[in-house]
C-alpha cells in the first residue's frame, strides 16, 4: 500500500522520513516524530488541523511560537511569510472553482501553512489540500525525492499550488471569448451581469496572488538557513510563474474591458435606434395634431366646418400632411 493511502491512527499524521542512513520510514507515531527529529535527516509531516491530536502536534513535538500556531486555526489568515531562529513559517492559498455551486464564478480558497525547518516540512491545513497531495503521490511513486532535501517538497508544494491558478485563467479567458462571441453575433442584456462576474473573478484572483508573490520573492531573493542557495534557483522558477499569470490575468482583464466596450455600445445603439424610432413617430404624428387641433376650434366660420363632407376632407388632409412627411423624412435618409 502506497504512502499516501496507509491508514493512520487518530492522532497520528500522514509522516514520511528518510533517516540519515538512507531508510525511509512512513506513518510515524508521535514519540518516533520527536526521535526523527533529533536524529537528523529529513522530515516531512502534513498535520489536519481538525484534528486536535494531529494539532497538538506543532507545540508538544515541534514547539513552533504560538503566534504561528494561532494562525494555522484560522481561516483568514493572509499569505505571509515569517522568519523564526530556526524555521520559516508561510501561509499560501490554493484557489480552485467551488464545484460546490452552480454558479461558474464562484471560487474555493484553502489556506495552508508550513513550517519549513533544516531538516523538516510540516505541513497544516483543514480541507483537503491538492498541492500537498500531488507531493505526496511524488514520493509514494519515488521516496528518492527525500534525498533533494526539504526545500524541494516546499517547492513541490509551491509549484503545485501557483500552477493551479493557470487552469482558472485559461477558463476565465474562455468564458470572456464566449460572451464577446455573444454580443458579436447579437445584443444580449444578460452578458453585463457576466462581464461583471468575470471582472470580480479578476480581481480576486489578483488578490490572491499578490501575496503569494511576495512570498515567493522572498524566498528567492532573501538568504536564510533553512533554505540552500541551490534551492533557491526552483523558488525562483516559481516566482516567474506568478508574474507570467499576473500578465495573463492583465491581458483578460483588458479583453473584458474590450467586452464591455462593446456592450456598452451595442447598448446605445439600440437606445439611439430606439429614440429615432420614437421621433418618427412624434413628428408624423404632428401634423395630425395640428389639424386636428384647427378644426377643433369652437368658431364660426372656419373652412368645412358645415360641409357635408368636412370630416373627410380633414382626415384627407391629414393622411396628405402625415404622407408628405414620411417621404421628407426618407428623402434625407432619416427613415
Amino acid at each position: 500500500m502506497s504512502a499516501s493511502i496507509q491508514p493512520r491512527e487518530r492522532g497520528t499524521p500522514y509522516s514520511v522520513f528518510l533517516t540519515p542512513a538512507g531508510a525511509v520510514e512512513h506513518v510515524l507515531r508521535p514519540p518516533r516524530l520527536a526521535e526523527a527529529l533529533r536524529e537528523g535527516g529529513q522530515l516531512w509531516v502534513d498535520i489536519d488541523a481538525t484534528d486536535p491530536h494531529q494539532h497538538a502536534l506543532l507545540e508538544k513535538v515541534f514547539g513552533f511560537h504560538h503566534l504561528a500556531i494561532e494562525d494555522t486555526l484560522s481561516r483568514k489568515t493572509r499569505v505571509k511569510l515569517e522568519e523564526y531562529a530556526d524555521y520559516l513559517f508561510l501561509v499560501v492559498r490554493e484557489v480552485r472553482f467551488d464545484t460546490a455551486t452552480a454558479d461558474p464564478y464562484d471560487l474555493e480558497t484553502v489556506n495552508l501553512y508550513c513550517f519549513l525547518g533544516h531538516n523538516y516540512l510540516v505541513t497544516v491545513h483543514s480541507v483537503r489540500s491538492r498541492a500537498v497531495e500531488a507531493v505526496q503521490e511524488r514520493i509514494a511513486r519515488s521516496p528518492d525525492l527525500l534525498q533533494r532535501g526539504v526545500e524541494m517538497l516546499a517547492h513541490g508544494v509551491l509549484d503545485t499550488t501557483v500552477d493551479d491558478y493557470l487552469p482558472i485563467v485559461d477558463r476565465i479567458d474562455e468564458l470572456v471569448g464566449e460572451v464577446e462571441e455573444k454580443l458579436f453575433r447579437s445584443y444580449d442584456e444578460a452578458a453585463i451581469q457576466n462581464i461583471f462576474k468575470s471582472k470580480r473573478l479578476v480581481v480576486q484572483l489578483r488578490r490572491h496572488l499578490g501575496p503569494l508573490r511576495e512570498v515567493l520573492n522572498v524566498l528567492t531573493n532573501r538568504p536564510h538557513a533553512c533554505v540552500a542557495a541551490s534551492a533557491q534557483v526552483y523558488f525562483r522558477d516559481v516566482y516567474d510563474h506568478t508574474i507570467r499569470i499576473a500578465e495573463s490575468m492583465d491581458s483578460v482583464r483588458d479583453l473584458l474591458a474590450t467586452v464591455l466596450d462593446t456592450y456598452l455600445t451595442q447598448a446605445s445603439n439600440r437606445m439611439n435606434a430606439a429614440m429615432k424610432s420614437l421621433s418618427v413617430v412624434a413628428t408624423l404624428s404632428l401634423p395630425l395634431v395640428v389639424l386636428g387641433g384647427i378644426f377643433g376650434m369652437n368658431f364660426e366660420g372656419l373652412p368645412l366646418i358645415h360641409h357635408p363632407w368636412g370630416f373627410y376632407w380633414a382626415v384627407g388632409l391629414m393622411a396628405a400632411f402625415g404622407v408628405a412627411m414620411f417621404w421628407f423624412l426618407r428623402g434625407r435618409g432619416w427613415v
